[in-house]
């Protein structure tokens, strides 16, 4: 379910589904009740996944803007000081996902856009900044791991995007 307690049974919220479809739509009515459905399809186990993918996605955004207000409070800026930044910042992703997906699907990096070794000096940069205000370094430290096995990879002229290729193996 995609809703908040508040947001059961009020529009603008879903819940997927998958499995047999002769299933889901004997009993679409009754769960379109509690809030929209969003059937995946017959594999029983995709409204895990996507369930879990939205999951991956918030807990991860919802740690680096917890880390962002970790390091503005270090230098005596509030949380809504920061907040018109952060929407900003925030409401240009849907147009980072839109524009690099199809590139991503097709296997395709190019760093005509930005560059993974641009990323790797930003991200030294945020630990840096974060090691000298004396703020938790564990997740600009993961981070910036990521990127450098990217660039290990060879990858240090592409998109950032290559990281997918990083991510889909067991770190070493």
């Amino acid at each position: 379910m995609q809703a908040s307690p508040p947001g059961i049974g009020q529009p603008g919220f879903s819940t997927f589904y998958s499995g047999p479809t002769e299933v889901f739509d004997a009993h679409r009515e009754a769960l379109e009740v509690l809030t929209g459905t969003d059937y995946r399809g017959e594999d029983p186990g995709l409204a895990a996944l996507y369930y879990q993918v939205g999951m991956d996605l918030f807990w991860t955004m919802v740690l680096g803007w917890l880390h962002a207000l970790a390091l503005a409070d270090a230098h005596g800026v509030s949380a809504e000081e920061i907040l018109p930044s952060a929407s900003s910042v925030m409401s240009g992703i849907s147009d980072f996902l839109a524009f690099y997906t199809q590139r991503i699907d097709a296997g395709e990096y190019p760093g005509n856009i930005e560059r993974l070794a641009m990323g790797v000096a930003s991200v030294d940069h945020v630990l840096q900044t974060a090691r000298d205000a004396g703020v938790d370094t564990s997740l600009p430290t993961a981070v910036l791991e990521i990127f450098r096995r990217g660039t290990a990879a060879g990858h240090a002229d592409d998109s950032a995007t290559s990281l997918i290729e990083v991510l889909k193996k067991p770190a070493a």
